[in-house]
Order: structure tokens, then C-alpha cells, then sequence
């Protein structure tokens, strides 16, 4: 059994595309497969309760069944960060909680994949963060870095981060959540030679280099048609 712990640089990087892919992927190899959101904001009110997307996906992905609450324990209606969130609700995210129903559960598969929010230091409760949660769990974690101005720095700083913890990288995936070029065709972004940067200076490997895809190509291409696996080394994450 292997387990994971999925971080980006920041929201909206693509945690939940890459954990989704990877579960499938393995699930496509003939693993046993779970995924957990713990926290999630901007939930949707359902008849079966509150429900985030992003829980959704990983349930649809993995192919070990549990129930939604299980996976996804704490849900918040309003898109806002999730300690804020909690508050309101008037509940107290617990850290030891998530972790004990992590661990519970972890055995039923292969392999085990539990997403963040946010980036790395978003507060969980008044004392903890995400980073505190990763450090219960113990899991190595893989970095997902959205390919945009800026991610260098917020790769190098995140990392530094994690390993100021004490916990591994087993590697690091680029994902384009933007166009890297114009209506023309002109190179906006160079890529290419961001990627370059980050592997000179990430002491952790290229996992595998995800291209900008709309939201329906998201769903349709690469998860429903299994070509994740065409972007990724997947040797790496076995």
C-alpha cells in the first residue's frame, strides 16, 4: 500500500485533476484505489446533504466505495477559506478526527491519495493548517505547480515549507491551468524553461507535465478516455 498527500501551489492549481487522473491511472493498472477530500468550501446543497465537486471526482475515479461523509467529512457551503468557513458553520475542524478515519480506512487499497485545499499553509482551525495535517498523516507528498507568473517562486517557497516539516516530495507535477499562448501562436509564458528552472532547483522528480485542457476537456479527454497516463510517468508513482 502506498498513500499520498496532494498539495499545489495554490488554489485552483489542479490538485484535484492530477489526484483524479492518478487514481484512475492506477485504477486502469488494476490497483485498488481511494481518494479523500477531508476539508472542502463551496459545496452545493443536495438532497443527501452538502456535496463538493471536487470529493465527487475523486469518488468517481477511485474504485474502493465508502461513504461520501467519509471522504469527505468536513463540507462548507461558501467558497471562502475553510477555517472562515468552519466558523460559521459553527464547527471546529479536528485534525486527529480526519486522521484516525484516514488511517481506518487506508488498508481497503493499494493505493491511497488524500487532496488539501487550498495551498500548503491554508488554516485549518485557530491553531492548525493544512501543513499540520500532512505532518499527522506522515504520507510523502507530491506538489502540483500551475504552470503561471509567479510559480517559481511559489514552487521554491512551498517546498521549502514541506521540508521545514520533515516530510518527503516524491515528486512534482507542472499542470497549464492558462493558455501558454496567444491567438497567435507566440509563446507567452516559456514553459518550457520554467520547467527547466524548477527541475535545477527541486530536489524532487518530474512526475509529468500536464497540458492546458478547457473544463470539458478536463472530463471528457483525459479522465474518461484514461490519457492521463499518456502525460505522467507512471512508473515513478508505483
Amino acid at each position: 500500500m502506498k498513500s499520498y498527500f496532494i498539495t499545489a501551489t495554490d488554489t485552483d492549481a489542479g490538485k484535484t485533476f492530477v489526484s483524479a487522473g492518478l487514481l484512475q491511472s492506477w485504477s486502469a493498472l488494476g490497483y485498488k484505489t481511494l481518494g479523500f477530500k477531508p476539508v472542502a468550501s463551496g459545496c452545493q446543497i443536495t438532497a443527501q446533504g452538502l456535496r463538493n465537486d471536487d470529493a465527487l471526482k475523486l469518488i468517481a475515479a477511485a474504485n474502493v466505495s465508502l461513504d461520501y461523509e467519509i471522504i469527505n467529512p468536513y463540507a462548507f457551503e461558501p467558497a471562502i477559506a475553510p477555517h472562515i468557513a468552519a466558523r460559521h458553520a459553527g464547527v471546529t475542524i479536528d485534525l486527529q478526527t480526519i486522521v484516525s478515519s484516514i488511517l481506518q480506512h487506508q488498508q481497503q487499497a493499494d493505493y491511497v491519495l488524500v487532496e488539501g485545499v487550498g495551498g500548503w499553509l491554508v488554516p485549518l482551525n485557530e491553531q492548525q493548517s493544512l501543513a499540520d495535517l500532512a505532518c499527522l498523516l506522515n504520507f510523502p507528498v507530491i506538489l502540483v505547480v500551475n504552470l503561471r507568473l509567479g510559480c517559481i517562486n511559489h514552487a521554491l517557497l512551498t517546498a521549502q515549507a514541506i521540508a521545514q516539516k520533515g516530510l518527503t516530495i516524491a515528486g512534482w507535477i507542472a499542470n497549464s491551468t492558462e493558455p501558454q499562448s496567444n491567438a497567435g501562436g507566440e509563446n507567452i509564458t516559456y514553459p518550457e524553461e520554467t520547467i527547466q528552472s524548477l527541475k535545477a532547483r527541486l530536489n524532487a522528480p518530474l512526475l509529468g507535465v500536464l497540458p492546458h485542457l478547457s473544463d470539458t476537456e478536463h472530463d471528457s479527454s483525459l479522465l474518461a478516455n484514461a490519457r492521463f497516463a499518456d502525460y505522467i510517468n507512471m512508473e515513478k508513482c508505483i
